[in-house]
């Protein structure tokens, strides 16, 4: 048995299983991966991003039907508060936000905000927010590129082409990427229902022992089957990477052929099945090439290295969905814990989250960058 030290600045508050390699993708750590925790929470977060002053902007999930929808973090560990992001002034929410998950600063600041528009409620749109001067410089609308089950996810930046590369699971069999010009503001979607971005139908799992299951309307239970949804791309802006939540490959692409419109036609053909990786949410990459994503079934986080192995990092009882990852300013990997599982959405319309809903922070393998 080999353990993980989960420590909360310098002090040691707990010691984890990783557990043992009998029913995992890769095995459990060579060594034990120090995890501090940076910030606990008393709503449930969605991701988080800390821009080039340092500043943490955290959309809160709604999944838990916050009354904002986005927070700046104050403080550390237990004594992290929550303040009103964009603070406008009392009660004021800027720019008719519907619903925020996916976020992610640029290397200047400006905030890259996906509102999926709860599921087709309202439309989906990408937002571009100056951190610095709190202004609104874009909206792009993302209706005619969406489908009715939509849900813009996560996002990735191609600086080399002024595209951003957006992930939409949808309902899974219709799941596909979203590709947007920043120049233009024309926005596509392909691969859609490609193999590489839809539900494994073969892939199940629990988390904590619960299965994520959806209570309908009529009161039906159905286990849904997510799609596409990790997204990134290496720092020469060669390879995009995502996957899918309900699926145990990751894929790439060549960035160039995703951004090119004429060769739509032709992305089915170049997508490439680069590693094998259990079934995870977000995830992100070096400077070395490694890929850090959770592993959700083992409440367990780890890294796909350039040899495409998937290695376990750490695993703890405290890892409750492993989403999210965002380096900061000192090249430290942070990591959010969304307890999405016991979320009404994913439990059968029960709420059986409990603060704190933690975020941890570790030292990568490499170089990580703030922005990419």
């Amino acid at each position: 048995m080999r353990w993980c030290r989960i420590a909360s600045g310098a002090a040691v508050v707990a010691l984890a299983s990783c557990g043992d390699d009998s029913d995992d993708v890769g095995g459990p750590p060579d060594e034990a991966v120090e995890v501090e925790i940076a910030a606990e929470l008393d709503r449930g977060p969605g991701n988080l991003t800390i821009t080039p002053d340092g500043r943490r902007v955290t959309s809160l999930h709604q999944a838990y039907a916050p009354v904002r929808v986005l927070a700046e973090l104050s403080g550390s560990g237990s004594g992290t508060t929550l303040l009103n992001y964009p603070d406008l002034g009392e009660g004021e929410i800027p720019v008719g936000l519907t619903a925020i998950l996916g976020i992610r600063s640029d290397t200047a600041g400006v905030l890259y905000m996906l509102d999926n528009g709860s599921s087709g409620l309202a439309p989906s749109k990408l937002l571009l927010w100056d951190s610095n001067t709190d202004q609104l410089l874009g909206n792009i609308s993302l209706e005619s590129v969406t489908e009715p089950n939509s849900f813009v996810n996560d996002l990735a930046f191609d600086y080399a082409r002024n595209q951003v590369y957006i992930s939409d699971p949808a309902g899974g069999d219709n799941a596909a990427i979203v590709v947007v010009d920043l120049a233009t503001g024309q926005a596509r979607r392909v691969l859609r229902a490609d193999p590489s971005v839809i539900a494994d139908p073969a892939v199940t799992f629990s988390v904590e022992g619960i299965t994520p299951t959806r209570r309908l309307p009529d009161g039906t239970l159905v286990q849904p089957r997510l799609g596409v949804d990790g997204i990134a791309i290496d720092y020469d802006r060669e390879w995009v990477y995502y996957g899918a939540l309900h699926g145990t490959t990751l894929y790439r692409i060549p960035a160039a052929s995703l951004a090119d419109p004429a060769a739509a036609a032709q992305l089915p053909t170049l997508v490439e099945s680069y590693a094998t990786k259990p079934p995870s949410d977000g995830m992100a990459i070096d400077s070395e090439d490694n890929i850090y994503l959770g592993d959700l079934p083992h409440n367990a986080f780890g890294v796909i290295t350039p040899d495409r192995q998937y290695r376990e990092l750490g695993r703890s009882a405290e890892y409750k969905w492993v989403d999210d990852f965002e380096f900061d300013a000192e090249g430290r990997l942070h990591f959010v814990t969304t307890q999405l599982h016991r979320s009404p959405d994913l439990n059968a319309g029960q709420r059986a989250g409990v603060p704190p809903f933690r975020i941890f922070r570790f030292d990568p393998l490499a170089e990580g960058r703030q922005g990419y």
